[in-house]
């Protein structure tokens, strides 16, 4: 089966809770996102690290995705910031249009409906399971020790690194993240540095939730 082709999308559908049919992590699954947008550019060259702070990377062609080409104007038309900074700006945001593209694409299915007949919500439903099989199957891959870290492809490396920051019960358990702490910090590295941001992020939200 064929994948959604951004690391955005695939940690959204990474993020759905099969046994539980709901998504799982949602309060940090925003941030998460836009650190997967900010890992994709990067991958593609269209965004760079310099001392700390994301720059527009090399020229590119206006991109097939629509998604990604937002994030890439908000960094491209504002002064240098940090990556925590643009993990954190317009989560909210991204989690309705990476939604919202998925819909479109025949992924998963949005049911609004009400929470004791008053509280607006919305109900998601992964279309077709086997995009979740193929997507656990290329996270147990990567979290394998059967090919070294600086070998296994740059997506998948980054799939997993941050699922694991990002915390995701669904993709890699709290155990598994212990387990295979070593590997994770290797694939991180490959990742970039919006994975040690959103860490850095989840981590100051949780510390502002408790005091």
């Amino acid at each position: 089966m064929e994948l959604p082709a951004s690391l955005p999308r695939r940690l959204y559908l990474l993020a759905y809770d099969p046994r539980r049919r709901r998504l799982s992590g949602r309060s940090q699954l925003g941030y998460l996102l836009r650190a997967a947008a900010l890992t994709d550019l990067l991958l593609r060259g269209l965004v760079a690290d310099d001392r700390g702070k994301v720059v527009v990377g090399r020229p590119a062609d206006p991109l097939d995705d629509p998604v990604l080409g937002a994030v890439l104007r908000q960094v491209a038309e504002s002064r240098p910031r940090s990556w925590s900074h643009w993990v954190r700006s317009g989560q909210r945001a991204m989690r309705l249009a990476v939604r919202e593209q998925l819909e479109a694409d025949g992924w998963i299915r949005v049911e609004p409906r009400r929470v004791l007949g008053v509280f607006p919500v919305s109900r998601v439903t992964v279309q077709d399971t086997r995009v979740l099989e193929d997507l656990a199957a290329i996270v147990a891959r990567t979290l394998g020790a059967g090919l070294p870290a600086a070998r296994v492809d740059p997506s998948d490396a980054a799939l997993v690194a941050l699922a694991a920051a990002g915390e995701l019960p669904p993709a890699i358990s709290r155990r598994q993240r212990r387990e295979h702490r070593q590997r994770i910090a290797r694939l991180s590295e490959r990742a970039g540095p919006a994975v040690p941001a959103l860490r850095r992020v989840i981590q100051q939200l949780r510390a502002s939730a408790a005091s």
